[in-house]
């Protein structure tokens, strides 16, 4: 909504316009010149736009505290605190993931592998540095194959994986010949063998859930497909695996199945996938196939690769004895009939369930089935994975489907979502939806205009930390690019089941704490609103710190709030070592909401330069 002045407001509305004109030209200039290196010449990115600031001086008309009276507070006024670099140690930090005090938490159902997070006292507060010869990772498609051996120095996996073909180290890169245990020909064929069973070709199927994910390979070729992968493994002594999917500019999370439920609403995925993945299926009685259940959607695939499927003519390669891989496929096959999966395909290692699209197909009344009692499966940050089975949602039909049938991919990215269609996310109708992707379409038109490299394919893994209705990933959708969909656990209301319902994918997260991911992996972070939502939750400081952690060296980062609150993160900004701008919204210098465009400056351990500098 444009707020209008006051009739007495006497401003050349004019003069307004070439300020505003003259502005965006400067930011033009500046943003080129801050992301022109592909190879990590930040320093001299740095001085180029600290030489040219000058001749944007008229930028300065703009600053919004010229509009905002009393409430103003001057750069001036402001108190800096320089943020140090962390120790050297600390280059592939992960804060809630970290191996010492992992080994402090029970190994029992992996429990010391799931998120541990520092307490407060315990909490860095400083910058995470690159490693020495970081340079700027490969575009897309060329990123899938190689990766800066500088940028990811572990080479573990080449010798652990040498015969699986997971990746090799040539040179000063590591190349990903797009293999896997259970591909070692290639995720191309092994992908191919599975679109002969599952509608992967035309749109039917678009999200899909890697459980183990190694290197990310299935994700990686799958994108062929247009189908989008949320990929997890846990950070253990595969060193790196998650870091490495994505450098390739592969969606990725460190994670693991455990104790707790996964960080995805209910009937999120439309194909969910474990190549030899070591999760151990048939055990605590099925909770973790019942997890994946609940966020598998109705009709959706599971796909299990390797052991135990054909036990009898692998189990000596496998170092296994028959009966015990046995007694494992027999009750995973026990559990799939439970959840009222059908087997539509055994051959060779690969065995492929459909769930049913409703209740209506499975048994009723089995006494060996316990429903969950929970009201919304949906409300699953720590909460501790259950044994029951998720009860469809209602049908009226056998042919419906529960919860709602998706169009095909893309038209599902601006279709009604079944979830806003049956009005069951309070707050939000068709009406209200429809707005809001038009709301995001002239935001994303703004940022083009301040940005001119946003749709280059200078930008591959963004993350939208407040995702709402996934609205920005949907007006920014583009095969050179995928977006991290985030919905913080203290929202007013929980849209994720939404934006996977759009064909998008997302995550859980509370922003109070470390994201579940390595430094250094994505390289655009947009958050609209995300400081005024934290604002007496947690320390902005940390927020922007753990920003600072995750953002890939020049990288960009665009920051929507009210313009009061961006006077502290812009005091806090000025302390770290970003380049940073202020801009009015794109219905003029009355409304209070502003835009804050940051590019994080090039360097690595052991510089030693002043965030001042």
């Amino acid at each position: 909504m444009v707020t209008k002045g006051n009739p007495g407001d006497n401003r050349n509305k004019s003069s307004v316009s070439t300020f505003i004109v003259a502005g965006l030209c400067c930011v033009f200039f500046l943003l080129g010149a801050w992301q022109r290196s592909g190879s990590g010449k930040g320093d001299n990115i740095a001085y180029e736009i600290t030489k040219n600031a000058k001749a944007c001086s008229i930028l300065g008309n703009l600053e919004f505290e010229t509009h905002h009276g009393n409430k103003a507070v001057n750069d001036s006024m402001l108190e800096v605190k320089e943020y140090k670099p962390c120790d050297d140690r600390y280059i592939d930090y992960t804060p809630c993931q970290d191996q010492a005090r992992a080994m402090t938490f029970p190994r029992e159902d992996m429990n010391y592998r799931e998120r541990h997070c520092p307490s407060e006292q315990e909490k860095l507060h400083c910058l995470i540095p690159a490693p020495k010869g970081y340079v700027t990772p490969f575009r897309w498609p060329k990123s899938r194959d190689y990766v800066p051996y500088a940028n990811a120095p572990h080479k573990s996996l080449t010798v652990e994986k040498a015969v699986q073909n997971w990746v090799q180290y040539e040179g000063n890169v590591f190349k990903f010949p797009g293999g896997g245990t259970q591909f070692p020909h290639g995720a191309d064929a092994y992908i191919e063998q599975l679109a002969s069973v599952i509608p992967i070709n035309d749109g039917t199927v678009r999200t899909a859930l890697d459980t183990g994910c190694g290197v990310a390979s299935w994700g990686a070729y799958l994108f062929k497909k247009n189908v989008i992968t949320m990929s997890f493994a846990p950070r253990d002594s595969h060193e790196a695996q998650v870091q490495f999917a994505l450098e390739r500019g592969v969606p990725a999370v460190i994670g693991v199945l455990g104790t707790i439920k996964l960080p995805y609403p209910s009937r999120a995925f439309d194909m969910a996938h474990c190549s030899r993945c070591l999760i151990p299926w048939g055990a605590n009685d099925g909770k973790y196939m019942m997890e994946v259940d609940r966020v598998l959607r109705p009709g959706g695939y599971w796909i299990l690769s390797g052991p135990p499927i054909n036990w009898r003519n692998s189990y000596q390669a496998w170092q296994r004895p028959k009966e015990e891989l046995q007694e494992e496929q027999r009750k995973i096959e026990e559990i799939a009939e439970l959840l009222c999966w059908e087997k539509k395909h055994e051959k060779g290692e690969t065995a492929i369930w459909r769930k049913r699209i409703n209740e209506d197909y499975c048994s009723r009344g089995d006494s060996r089935v316990t429903k969950c009692r929970s009201v919304d499966a949906d409300n699953v940050w720590y909460k501790k994975m259950e044994n029951c089975v998720t009860p469809y949602p209602e049908t009226r039909s056998q042919e419906e489907v529960a919860g709602g049938e998706l169009k095909p991919f893309p038209e599902r990215l601006h279709a009604i979502p079944p979830r806003v269609d049956s009005g069951s996310i309070p707050g939000v109708s068709i009406d209200s939806f429809q707005e809001d992707n038009r709301l995001w379409k002239k935001h994303m038109s703004a940022y083009r205009r301040i940005n001119k490299l946003l749709d280059s394919g200078r930008y591959r893994n963004v993350m939208d930390m407040n995702a709402g209705l996934g609205s920005f990933a949907a007006a920014f959708e583009s095969p050179k690019l995928w977006v991290m969909n985030v919905m913080p656990t203290i929202a007013d209301r929980d849209t994720l089941g939404v934006i996977f319902e759009r064909g998008l994918i997302g995550i859980y997260h509370d922003w109070c704490e470390a994201f579940s991911t390595y430094p250094r992996t994505y390289d655009l972070i947009h958050a609209e609103g995300v400081f005024s939502l934290y604002k007496d939750k947690c320390n902005t400081e940390d927020i922007l710190l753990e920003m600072d952690r995750i953002l890939r060296p020049e990288g960009a980062v665009i920051l929507r709030d009210h313009a009061d609150v961006l006077t502290e993160v812009k005091r806090i900004i000025a302390g770290m070592r970003w380049n940073m701008k202020m801009y009015d919204h794109e219905d003029g210098p009355l409304v209070p909401e502003k835009i804050l465009v940051a590019v994080k400056k090039y360097w690595v351990a052991g510089d030693k330069n002043s965030t001042f500098s």
